[in-house]
């Protein structure tokens, strides 16, 4: 075995919204994690793969670190604090600001009892007009934790991601790799395609509603001629958001539809048939039974 390959596991943590999911869909080069403005996209651990000549780079997205306000809430924190312990790298993502919030103090903490490596990414750097304040930021957040290094980057503009790689790469142990070269994601198909469902809705429903909607797959076969057919249900928690989600004569779902449609083409190669139904089921946030029936199993963390 070649000493230096290298392979291993690395998480990024944060608290929602700070670009955890751009950053891993920008490494990895095509969108596996699902990526919006509001908080708590991202629901369940989601690994992608990244390989180079150096070494064999899993990325685990977990959900932000937060106060959970329901079961839902609970199981996405557990996944994250869980992670921690399982991984060779953490990097921990922030904003670029010199107020270090609850949020951040609460991730802190948790690293605390963590022996792993964490390195700081001050993410949105591009938002910066004086690059000179990136030292205040660094010099703010460097006591909070023993951080094994830290690196402003921007995700969105591919700005010093590679020194972050180099410096993910120093940290990770000798090691064949675990998956081939070409594989992306340990994502279902399935669960890929429920996921851009989700996320077009967040995108296009307002505020309010997105927090309470989980998307299940109920089928997905192939034709003969390779179109696939998708059936798909949005679950909501009150009448009047399935009236929301489904909009006028039918026009928001059409539009959450067709954008989902869009993107699922593109990433499976091939026509797809998309049908999408909504359901209402109260208060499914803080239920164990619906959780685990719509993917969220905290028995499994």
């Amino acid at each position: 075995m070649d000493k230096n390959y290298k392979s291993g596991f690395v998480t990024l943590i944060g608290r929602p919204n700070v670009g955890k999911s751009t950053l891993m869909n920008h490494l990895i080069g095509q969108k596996i994690a699902i990526t919006s403005d509001k908080p708590q996209t991202t629901r369940n651990r989601i690994q992608t793969v990244y390989t180079d000549e150096r070494g064999q780079i899993i990325f685990l997205d977990t959900p932000g670190i937060h106060k959970a306000k329901n079961k839902l809430g609970e199981y996405m924190v557990s996944v994250a604090e869980h992670t921690l312990k399982e991984v060779d790298v953490v990097l921990w993502l922030v904003e670029p600001t010199t107020f270090i919030g609850a949020g951040e103090r609460h991730i802190a903490e948790q690293l605390q009892n963590v022996k792993t490596p964490v390195i700081l990414v001050i993410n949105k750097t591009d938002t910066i007009k004086n690059q000179e304040e990136i030292l205040e930021f660094i010099s703010a957040y460097k006591d909070v934790c023993s951080f094994a290094e830290i690196v402003p980057v921007s995700a969105l503009k591919d700005k010093n991601t590679d020194l972050m790689l180099d410096l993910i790469y120093k940290y990770l142990p000798s090691g064949p790799q675990y998956y081939d070269e070409d594989t992306v994601t340990d994502q279902p198909m399935r669960q890929i395609a429920a996921e851009l469902i989700r996320e077009k809705a967040l995108r296009l429903l307002s505020d309010e509603i997105p927090h309470g909607i989980a998307v299940t797959i109920e089928k997905m076969t192939e034709r003969k001629n390779g179109m696939m057919d998708i059936e798909a249900t949005i679950i909501c928690e009150r009448d009047s958001h399935k009236g929301i989600i489904i909009g006028k004569g039918g026009a928001m779902l059409k539009r959450i539809g067709s954008a989902a449609r869009r993107e699922i083409e593109g990433l499976m190669d091939t026509q797809v048939n998309l049908q999408i139904w909504v359901k209402v089921r109260k208060e499914w946030r803080d239920s164990e039974l619906y959780m685990k029936n719509y993917g969220y199993n905290g028995k499994e963390i």
